[in-house]
């Protein structure tokens, strides 16, 4: 096609030339020159090509087209359960952060794992790290995904963790400060109880970084401040409402003095819905994270006292400009820890 135009002396090639010589249409040809819409970079980059090939006169141009338009990346996150409204709410979040990139055009590209085991979580870290510039992460630490984490940095595509960190190096980490989220916890229910009791913990799985250093500062606050309390030892639902529901109730039927219950991971609507279900004689102080309709109905009705709320929008776009930083001007020699300030819901401000 290129040689028969180019092979036609005296003849100036046009835009349809151009477009017949690429393989795409007019309009795609126009929205190159005049910037219209986007186009893909490879498609603008064979529009050129095919320009020069047939001496075009608008070839200067459309280079200079070419050279204006922001790179495409595309940038993977994985995160938790997809039936779970707060890993939906924060999907939506880093798409539109992402696709709201300036310096460069962003896709996302987002999956989710309802089995959270190692094995399967490092698994799809490399398979979703194969198809992406960048990746960001909500995983439990261990060995299997420290190492997936390791071999995709070998291969230049830089991780950040999200909510929960790795024991590991990542090229950063965006989340809440656990410490005092765990303290905060422990202060609500200290300070709300009627009087003194048992109080049980429910974490996702102590693997999850973020869950164990919550219920250690926990545990810390009311050895400091609130001895007279008994707490428990706690109880992993991992991630799951079904199995939270379950210990919830068995939490509730064992200890007829359960004066608090505290849930720094996921799971919060298993909780809530045996809060509901149990109507224990005494009050039971509550407190768990995440502000998702269940967990607002809850505070509204008074089954949850507190909620220790993610800042979802900002997490998300602090995370995709780091990862945007990182894949235009490649990886930092050590990654930085970035520590949201938590929101705290109750009843009077939800």
């Amino acid at each position: 096609m290129i040689d028969s135009i180019t092979e036609q002396p005296g003849r100036r090639p046009t835009i349809d030339d151009v477009a017949r010589a690429a393989g795409v249409g007019v309009a795609t040809v126009d929205r190159v020159l005049n910037k219209r819409a986007r186009v893909r970079h490879e498609t603008a980059a064979r529009v050129l090509a095919a320009a020069e090939a047939i001496g075009y006169h608008g070839a200067g141009l459309l280079r200079r087209r070419l050279d204006e338009a922001p790179v495409e990346k595309n940038f993977g996150f994985l995160l938790q359960r997809r039936g779970d409204a707060f890993y939906r709410n924060l999907s939506a979040a880093l798409t539109g952060a992402t696709r709201g990139l300036g310096r460069l055009r962003g896709r996302p590209v987002v999956e989710f794992v309802d089995d959270i085991s190692a094995a399967t979580v490092a698994r799809q870290l490399l398979s979703l790290g194969a198809r992406v510039d960048g990746l960001a992460i909500v995983a439990a630490d261990h060995p299997a995904v420290n190492a997936a984490v390791d071999d995709l940095a070998a291969r230049g595509i830089p991780v950040v963790t999200l909510l929960s960190e790795l024991s590991g190096p990542v090229a950063g980490h965006f989340g809440i400060d656990h410490r005092k989220a765990g303290r905060t916890a422990a202060w609500m229910i200290s300070r709300l109880a009627r009087e003194p009791g048992v109080v049980g913990v429910l974490v996702g799985s102590h693997r999850f970084l973020g869950h164990e250093l919550s219920e250690i500062s926990f545990r810390s606050y009311f050895r400091e401040h609130a001895p007279r309390f008994r707490l428990l030892e706690s109880f992993s639902n991992l991630e799951d409402p079904g199995l939270a529901y379950e210990g919830t109730l068995e939490l509730v039927k064992r200890n007829p003095d359960l004066a608090g219950l505290y849930l720094p991971g996921g799971g919060m609507a298993g909780m809530v819905a045996a809060l509901r279900e149990a109507r224990a004689a005494r009050h039971i102080v509550a407190v768990c994270n995440e502000l998702i309709p269940e967990t607002r109905a809850a505070l509204l009705d008074g089954v949850l006292d507190a909620v220790i709320d993610t800042p979802i929008e900002a997490l998300a776009e602090r995370a995709v400009a780091m990862l945007a930083t990182l894949v235009s001007d490649g990886p930092a020699e050590a990654g930085s820890t970035h520590l949201l300030p938590f929101g705290l819901t109750v009843s009077e401000n939800v």
